[in-house]
């Protein structure tokens, strides 16, 4: 083998796993956590930014996002392997070893958290550690539990804003609570739509995410729909409370309806179709509400 071939093979190999590295991580989610993380911190500094501040801890959060989701992967490898969806991650394709990954997570985190420590304040890094341990070592193995598991997951999928909040108070307060509670009953909906799309593949690992009984029907659809209907009310929030203005107010209602009708959509034919339109609605929701609260309050 000459030394040209032997630089091609360890350049391959040195891709592949930064290739590997990087689907841990998630890139996608972990820069949604940190979206949501820099919106809370945005509103809650009133107009009165430290940029440098600000973009550590979004990094803060994006690498601990990483980490935890990474925990995740290791602890649901053999699951993985069963699932259509899942089956070609790092792990169940043995790309990257159960040690690699725990090295990876381990540094992940302790990188997360130094950043954290370094530049926020000890609320927000002791409410950092309660997300991911929820995450990690609560939701993980509940799923296979039941669907109390997508309550216990609401909780670290919604603090990232509230985080976002404490890093730039320091405390806790209200407003907080409400931009905490807008993406808390949005999980609901997101997560139900995410099961039922994928409740074949989740049966197989013996996930039990449904509510209602786990079946993909009409008591699924309701459940759905109700919980897409709490965003109404809730959206308009911070409009009540003084966080943003009145047009923001409007494109959450609008936002909300919009994401209300596919509900409807769902509860009349109960089809993968229907699902699908309400997970894409989910994915468009919480962005453009939120991005429309910071416009307003800017």
């Amino acid at each position: 083998m000459t030394g040209t071939t032997k630089n091609l093979d360890l350049s391959s190999f040195l891709v592949l796993k930064l290739k590997s590295y990087s689907e841990l991580l998630k890139v996608r989610l972990s820069f949604l956590v940190a979206f949501s993380s820099g919106f809370g911190y945005i509103l809650g500094s009133h107009g009165v930014m430290d940029w440098s501040i600000f973009i550590a801890f979004c990094v803060g959060g994006f690498l601990i996002s990483g980490g935890a989701i990474t925990i995740n992967q290791i602890l649901e490898k053999d699951y993985d392997k069963v699932m259509k969806r899942t089956m070609g991650r790092p792990l169940p394709t043995n790309r990257v070893s159960k040690l690699e990954a725990s090295i990876y997570a381990a540094t992940l985190l302790f990188i997360g958290f130094s950043i954290l420590f370094i530049t926020t304040n000890t609320l927000t890094v002791l409410i950092s550690m309660l997300s991911m341990l929820l995450y990690s070592f609560v939701y993980t193995p509940l799923k296979r539990v039941g669907p109390i598991a997508v309550f216990v997951g609401a909780i670290p999928g919604a603090l990232p804003p509230l985080l976002g909040w404490v890093a730039a108070t320091g405390h806790i307060s209200y407003e907080a609570l409400i931009i905490f509670g807008i993406q808390f009953i949005w999980q609901f909906p997101h997560f139900w739509a995410i099961a039922w799309l994928a409740d074949d593949d989740y049966k197989k690992a013996g996930f039990k995410l449904l509510p209602a009984g786990g079946k993909k029907d009409m008591r699924t659809a309701i459940n759905i729909m109700i919980y897409t209907l709490f965003l109404l009310p809730l959206g308009l929030l911070p409009a009540k409370f003084g966080l943003a203005g009145i047009n923001s107010a409007i494109i959450a209602t609008v936002c909300g309806v919009l994401f209300l009708a596919q509900t409807f959509s769902l509860m009349r034919d109960n089809s993968r179709k229907s699902a699908l339109k309400i997970m894409y609605g989910s994915f468009l929701y919480l962005p453009i509400v939120q991005i429309a609260y910071l416009v307003d309050k800017i």
